[in-house]
């Protein structure tokens, strides 16, 4: 890893690589995006083919940006790939009671329930924290974002939510959007459509179930069906 670091300070030289001198935290923002994508894609090769080349690769680019992030912040006189390490590492055992502490943790969900809890704890006095719901960053696809923040709704506002009430939801919904002209009625459909994603995003919390994950998978269904 020390090796690793060396190369990317390298690179950030003054007599280094031009690219990786221009780069910033905010320039690079696409290539993590990216670099995310790449390596989910990865995850699906492997789970396809047993081939974990491509995924080993990936990981690694993922890394790449998390020490040149790091890197930056060093430069900046911020923090180092240490500090990162140390701060992950003191959240998972301080998230983690019941492996490294003596709390007694019965199942899943109430792990979840816990997790929450101590988030929730370690945020208290950051600046940056505004509310539960906002928290859940913007930049998150949005079938993503909206199963967040279902999910918190839950957890942080005790919002329950009926499976059998949110189907039924759905069907009229879906009921709704049959009898709408889709010409002199966009804005509604629009409407009606967004409540259902929104349902579905729902039905999703409740499940554990990530949308965007499952709409890949059924869109990979497709163009398999046309393109063997």
């Amino acid at each position: 890893m020390d090796d690793f670091v060396n190369i990317i300070e390298r690179l950030r030289a003054k007599d280094g690589c031009p690219w990786d001198r221009e780069q910033t935290h905010l320039s690079l923002r696409p290539c993590m995006s990216e670099e995310s994508a790449e390596l989910l894609n990865a995850i699906r090769i492997y789970d396809k083919t047993g081939n974990a080349e491509n995924m080993q690769e990936e990981l690694g680019d993922i890394l790449l940006q998390v020490v040149m992030h790091s890197v930056i912040a060093k430069e900046e006189g911020l923090f180092c790939l240490e500090d990162v390490i140390n701060e992950v590492s003191e959240k998972m055992i301080h998230r983690h009671p019941h492996v490294f502490g003596d709390e007694h943790i019965i199942d899943g969900n109430q792990q979840l329930k816990r997790w929450e809890e101590l988030k929730k704890e370690e945020k208290q006095g950051k600046e940056w924290v505004t509310t539960p719901l906002r928290d859940i960053p913007m930049e998150l696809p949005a079938l993503i974002r909206a199963t967040k923040v279902c999910k918190k709704v839950q957890t942080v506002y005790q919002q329950e939510y009926d499976y059998v009430n949110e189907i039924d939801k759905l069907k009229d919904l879906s009921e709704q959007l049959s009898k709408t002209d889709p010409v002199t009625e966009k804005e509604q459909v629009e409407n009606l459509m967004g409540e259902m994603l929104l349902t579905q995003c729902k039905i999703a919390s409740l499940y554990r179930l990530t949308l965007e994950q499952e709409l890949n998978d059924t869109i990979e269904e497709i163009i398999e069906k046309y393109e063997p």
